[in-house]
C-alpha cells in the first residue's frame, strides 16, 4: 500500500490520474459478448425458406424439432443430424456456409413465416392424422417472453460471472492496500501501509493533552527540539539520536505521546503498527520495510513511528528446532539494515511502542538503533490527580467529587483505567438521573471497575450472609489494627462479580517495603479466615482468594527478596533459562523453599488469629453492623476500635508536603524594600 495523506485533493504535488483502459472494461466488454450471444442465438435465427418448402420437409419428417412462434407468426426448425443428406435436395445445406455467423451447435435451421393464424396447426393435424406422422417435437413459444425465457435459462451463468468478477476486484483492493492504501492493485503490495501526517495533515493532539508521564515526556520533547533546531546540537559535535523506544504496560500512553509528537514536531509523521508489515506473500514485509524508509527520507527531517513493534521485533531464536516465522526475521533484518546500515537516515527519527521489550531482538535494542528506552510506567498517586484533571474537564460534576481522594484511591491504575473511570461514573450518574456527577458516582465506578457489577439478585440464606459479614469483619479488624496494613475505606457484603464480599483499602504505594510490612499485609489478607475459625471454629472456600494472594508473597518474599531464615540473601530467579526447562536450584533446595513458605503463612495465620480472639468484641460488633447495613465506612469501624494510632504513607507524605510550603521564605522584592526604607 502506497502512503497516504487523509486531505490528498489539497497536494500541490497532486498529480491527475489519467483514465486509462482497466480491467473493469474487460470485464464489461466479456459480459456484453456473452449476453448478445445468448440473444442473438434464439429460435428465431436460421434460413429463411418459403411455406411450401417447408411444409414438404415438414411432410418428410426432417425435423428434430419445431418451434412455433405465435405473436411473430413464425416457425422455428431444428433438421436432424441424420436427416441432413436428405435436406440437400431442398436446397438447404449448401447455403450454410454464406450464412454470417455458423451456428454454435454445427445443426441445420430454417426459418418460415406462416400464412394463417392456424395455418400450421391445420397442417400439423392433418399430417399425424395421416399415414406417415412426424417425430418432431412441436411447442408453442409466446415471442414476446422469449428474451424473459433465455434470460431465466442463463440465469446461473450469469450469476457465475458476476460473483467471479466481484472477487477478483475485491482481492486486487485487498492487495494493493485496502481502503488505507493507493488502490493499485496486485501491483502496490509490496507498498507500505504508513499513515502520513504532515503540515497539510495535522494531529490535533499535543503535549497539553498528555497528563502526567513527565519524565518520559521531558526526553520526547528533546526529540522533537532536535527536529526543529538540528544545527544546535550538530554545532557542537553531537548527532542527533535515530530512535526511541517507548516501553511500558498497556494503556499508559505510550500511543499518546507518540500522537503528541506529531502534533508538536511540524514535520512529517508517518504512523503505522507492526503487523502492517506482515502479509502471506514472501518478500511483502522487508519490501515494505524498504519502501517506508525510502518515502520518509525523502520527506526529511521526518518521524517514523512503529506501533507493537514486538510483532515484527521479537527475538531470533538460537535453536533451528524452535525458530520462528522465516518472513518475520527477514522483515526484521531489513528494519535492522535500514535504521543502522551503510546508508544514511539523516533527518530520520524512528519511535517505537511495546509493552514486551523482554522478548525484542538484542540487535534492535542497541545503540545506534533504539539510542533510548523511554519507561512510561503506571502513573504514581500526583500524575494520577492530573489525569483526572484532564478527563474531568468535559464532565458536569458538583462540589463532593474529592480528586485527591479518587487518585489516592486508583493505585495501579493506568491512564486508560482512569478515563475508564470517568465514563462510568457519567453513566452512573445518568442512569440515575441526576444533574451532576457526584463523587458516590466515581466511588461506585471505582467498585464496578475493580470488583465487577453490583449482583442484588444473588440469593443468599441468612446463615451464608452471617458467615459472609464475619469473614470481611475479620479483614477489618486485622488491618485496623496492625501498623502497616493499607488503610481502610469501607466494607460491603454486597456480591460483586465472583466475590460475596470485599474490603476496600487506600494501598500505600511504598518506594521499598519492609519485611515487617509484608508480613502485616499477609496477617490482613489472612483476617477473613482466621476470623471464621475463632467464631464458628470452622474454615470455608471462600478464603480462595486470599490464600493465592499470600502464598504468592510468601513464595516471592522466600525465591525473590530473600527474606527468609533459613535461605536468605539469596535469588532463584532464573533469567538465563529461555525454555524454562530446568530449576536453579535443587530438589533439597526445592523442598525448603516449600517449609519455608509454609512456615510463613502458618505463623502470620495464627498471629491473625490471636489478634481476633483479643478483639472479639470488637470483630463482632462489626459484623454485626455489617450484617444489618451491608456497608460500612471508615468512620464506623473507627467508632468501634478506635482510631488507628499511625498515620498512612500518603498522609506523612501530604504533612511533609504542607509543612514545607510554610516554610519556605518569602523573598522582598526591590520596591517593597524600598518602601519600607
Amino acid at each position: 500500500m502506497a502512503l497516504q495523506q487523509n486531505n490528498p485533493k489539497n497536494s500541490p504535488n497532486r498529480k491527475k490520474k489519467k483514465k486509462g483502459f482497466g480491467l473493469g472494461w474487460v470485464y464489461t466488454l466479456m459480459l456484453l459478448s456473452i449476453l448478445g450471444i445468448l440473444l442473438f442465438s434464439n429460435g428465431s435465427s436460421g434460413e429463411e425458406v418459403e411455406w411450401s418448402r417447408f411444409q414438404a420437409m415438414l411432410q418428410d419428417d426432417l425435423f428434430e424439432e419445431v418451434t412455433v412462434y405465435s405473436s411473430k407468426g413464425t416457425v422455428h426448425a431444428v433438421v436432424k443430424k441424420e436427416a441432413e443428406s436428405k435436406a440437400k435436395k431442398y436446397q438447404i445445406a449448401s447455403k450454410e456456409k454464406d450464412q454470417k455467423r455458423p451456428s454454435l451447435l454445427s445443426k441445420i435451421e430454417v426459418t418460415s413465416e406462416i400464412p394463417g393464424a392456424g395455418a400450421f396447426n391445420d397442417l400439423y393435424q392433418e399430417i399425424m392424422a395421416g399415414k406417415k406422422p412426424i417425430s418432431a417435437k412441436v411447442s408453442y413459444v409466446n415471442n414476446t417472453a422469449n428474451l424473459l425465457n433465455i434470460i431465466i435459462s442463463f440465469l446461473p451463468l450469469l450469476i457465475i460471472i458476476f460473483f467471479w468478477v466481484w472477487m477478483s476486484r475485491r482481492m486486487m483492493g485487498n492487495m494493493g492496500g485496502g481502503s488505507g492504501g493507493s488502490g493499485g492493485g496486485i501491483f502496490n503490495v509490496g507498498k507500505s501501509k504508513a499513515q502520513l501526517f504532515d503540515a497539510e495533515n495535522r494531529v490535533k493532539v499535543t503535549f497539553k493533552d498528555v497528563a502526567g508521564l513527565s519524565g518520559a515526556k521531558q526526553e520526547v520533547e528533546e526529540i522533537v527540539h532536535f527536529l526543529k533546531e538540528p544545527q544546535k546540537y550538530t554545532e557542537l559535535g553531537g548527532k542527533i539520536p535515530k530512535g526511541a523506544l517507548l516501553v511500558g504496560p498497556p494503556g499508559t500512553g505510550k500511543t499518546l505521546l507518540a500522537k503528541a509528537v506529531a502534533g508538536e514536531a511540524g514535520v512529517p509523521f508517518f504512523s503505522l503498527s507492526g503487523s502492517d508489515f506482515v502479509e502471506m506473500f514472501v518478500g511483502v514485509g522487508a519490501s515494505r520495510v524498504r519502501d517506508l524508509f525510502k518515502t520518509a527520507k525523502e520527506k526529511s527531517p521526518s518521524i517514523i513511528f512503529i506501533d507493537e513493534i514486538d510483532a515484527i521485533g521479537r527475538a531470533r531464536s538460537k535453536n533451528a528446532g524452535f525458530s520462528g516465522n522465516d518472513e518475520r526475521e527477514n522483515t526484521l533484518n531489513q528494519l535492522l539494515t535500514e535504521m543502522d546500515g551503510f546508508g544514511t537516515n539523516s533527518g530520520v527519527i524512528i519511535l517505537a511502542a511495546t509493552n514486551r521489550v523482554d522478548i525484542l531482538d538484542k540487535a534492535l535494542l542497541r545503540a545506534g538503533r533504539f539510542d533510548r528506552q523511554i519507561s512510561v510506567e503506571l502513573p504514581d498517586v500526583h500524575e494520577r490527580k492530573e489525569i483526572f484533571q484532564v478527563h474531568m474537564r468535559p464532565l458536569k460534576m458538583d462540589d463532593t467529587v474529592d480528586i485527591d481522594l479518587l487518585s489516592r484511591q486508583t493505585p495501579g491504575f493506568s491512564g486508560a483505567d482512569i478515563a475508564n473511570v470517568c465514563n462510568e461514573a457519567a453513566l452512573h450518574a445518568a442512569r440515575a438521573n441526576k444533574s451532576v456527577i457526584q463523587g458516590s458516582d466515581f466511588m461506585s465506578a471505582i467498585d464496578r471497575i475493580v470488583g465487577g457489577l453490583e449482583k442484588k439478585t444473588k440469593i443468599t440464606t441468612e446463615e451464608e450472609k452471617r458467615a459472609i459479614a464475619i469473614h470481611e469483619a475479620g479483614h477489618a479488624t486485622v488491618s485496623w489494627l496492625l501498623e502497616h496494613a493499607n488503610p481502610l475505606i469501607k466494607v460491603t457484603i454486597v456480591p460483586r462479580g465472583r466475590s460475596l464480599g470485599a474490603a476496600w483499602y487506600l494501598p500505600e504505594e511504598r518506594q521499598i517495603t519492609t519485611t515487617e510490612q509484608l508480613l502485616d499485609e499477609m496477617c490482613a489478607t489472612l483476617g477473613g479466615r482466621a476470623a471464621e475459625f475463632v467464631t464458628y471454629g470452622k474454615i470455608s472456600t471462600g478464603a480462595a482468594n486470599d490464600l493465592m494472594k499470600v502464598t504468592r508473597m510468601a513464595q516471592a518474599m522466600v525465591t525473590y527478596f530473600g527474606m527468609s531464615e533459613k535461605l536468605p540473601n539469596i535469588n532463584y530467579e532464573d533469567n538465563q533459562n529461555e525454555y524454562g526447562f530446568t530449576k536453579p536450584y535443587s530438589e533439597a533446595t526445592a523442598k525448603m523453599i516449600d517449609e519455608e513458605v509454609l512456615q510463613i503463612i502458618n505463623t502470620q495465620y495464627e498471629r491473625a488469629k490471636q489478634i481476633l480472639m483479643e478483639h472479639r468484641d470488637g470483630h463482632q460488633k462489626i459484623a454485626d453492623l455489617l450484617f444489618s447495613r451491608e456497608v460500612i465506612f471508615t468512620e464506623d469501624v473507627e467508632q468501634i476500635l478506635g482510631k488507628r494510632p499511625w498515620k498512612s504513607r500518603a498522609d506523612q507524605l501530604l504533612d511533609a508536603e504542607n509543612k514545607s510550603k510554610e516554610q519556605e521564605p518569602t523573598i522582598e522584592t526591590p520596591t517593597e524594600a524600598t518602601e519600607k526604607e
